[in-house]
């Protein structure tokens, strides 16, 4: 295999940051530039719904890494000037095009576009009514916050739910709506979404959940309220809509990748002849569970770069992780790894669910395929072999 001369990646975040640095310690000396669309540099995701949030931290501290760790690199970095096109076309050389007119031209693109936040009807036409997918998007919320009496949730997913939880510990009057029963039952399962949902009930925040949102009322522009399915509306002087995301693929409508739920890959996270992707926009396929998955979590990003800096370079392997996630709301610290099917039975093998300190195992069809650990960090990363044993016995 000819190592390409030229790298591009395109999207500035945790996975194309991660990409660059594992072609630089793999040895790749050739050129690369990353595009991105944002005007930070590389900055991380987790803490913006609770430090940044909050306020525990400066928008700076979220940086991935120093302007000095980055100018090692050896890569020139485009900040604010996102793709708009990918021409596939030649067989050594592709191209991509940007907002600014620019083209770009390498011998192996990585995609690591991410995720763009669902909205809802009718959302950006008024002002009070929030996402949190980006540094900028938690700033702005952040300054509702600190004017604003009630928040409404929308989404009772990992993210509504540690927006719910920050902005209670602020004092303000939350309520979380959403169709499912408890937060994050699509997540981790009855067991422990209903214990979360008395950990929420008990710190203040009003569930007005299993029923769904079908819009928004406002009052001179701003929002006032937020409207239920079963007619209700929930006053509200400020809302954030969290209710997943998209795969951000758009730019990609002409470039002849397949796009379904994600860019479409083989097991080495390929979707084209010298066209990779990873992270979040990553749909790939996993040869131990036999089927296309994809998995929008932190480490991932990490994880996948270092497989894909590799197949670039020559490199002939699968990519096979144990899945990682974790959330903190209140004072519960929450790790699951691998993989929490809906249905999955569930036992606690470590631990006493009373006193909130436990782990839980998942099980379908009798096969291990993931422990979440409630304030157990370490019995939960000990009971990880258990998955990665039953992921074994499969291959």
């Amino acid at each position: 295999m000819t190592v390409p001369a030229r790298v591009l990646v395109v999207g500035a975040a945790a996975s194309g940051l991660a990409t660059v640095e594992a072609l630089r310690r793999k040895g790749y000396a050739g050129g690369i530039t990353v595009l991105g669309d944002e005007p930070h540099t590389p900055y991380d995701r987790p803490p913006l719904s609770k430090q940044v949030l909050s306020g525990q931290w400066e928008p700076a501290r979220t940086a991935l890494r120093t302007p000095e760790v980055l100018a090692g690199l050896d890569a020139e970095f485009v900040p604010g000037d996102a793709a708009i096109a990918l021409d596939p076309a030649t067989r050594t050389t592709r191209t991509v095009r940007t907002e600014r007119g620019r083209e770009h031209r390498a011998d192996a693109i990585v995609i690591a576009t991410g995720m763009r936040a669902r909205v809802l009807p009718g959302q950006r036409d008024l002002s009070g009514v929030h996402v949190l997918r980006t540094l900028d998007d938690a700033l702005a919320l952040r300054q509702d916050l600190l004017t604003c009496a009630r928040l409404v949730v929308v989404g009772e997913g990992v993210l509504g739910a540690e927006i719910a939880a920050t902005a209670r510990k602020l004092g303000l009057d939350v309520t979380m709506t959403g169709p499912q029963p408890a937060p994050m039952a699509l997540q981790v399962g009855p067991l422990v979404s209903g214990l979360l949902a008395e950990l929420h009930s008990e710190q203040g925040v009003r569930l007005r959940l299993g029923i769904g949102v079908v819009g928004l009322t406002g009052e001179h522009g701003r929002v006032a309220g937020v409207k239920l399915a079963s007619g209700e509306t929930l006053p509200a002087d400020a809302a954030v809509v969290a209710i997943g995301a998209s795969p951000a693929t758009e730019w990609l409508a002409d470039s002849g990748l397949r796009l379904d739920n994600g860019v479409v890959c083989d097991s080495r996270c390929r979707a084209a002849d010298g066209i990779y992707a990873v992270g979040d926009v990553a749909r790939w396929h996993h040869e131990g569970l036999g089927r296309l998955i994809r998995l929008e979590n932190r480490t991932n990003a990490t994880e996948q770069a270092q497989l894909v800096a590799g197949a670039i370079l020559g490199e002939d392997r699968p990519y096979l992780p144990v899945p990682y996630f974790w959330t903190d709301q209140y004072d519960a610290k929450i790790q699951v790894h691998g993989m929490l099917p809906i249905g999955a039975e569930v036992d606690v093998v470590d631990g006493d669910v009373s006193a909130r300190r436990f782990v839980a195992r998942y099980r379908s069809d009798g096969v291990v395929t993931g422990v979440l650990g409630w304030n157990m960090p370490k019995q939960a990363r000990l009971r990880r072999q258990e998955v990665v044993d039953a992921a074994a016995a499969v291959l």
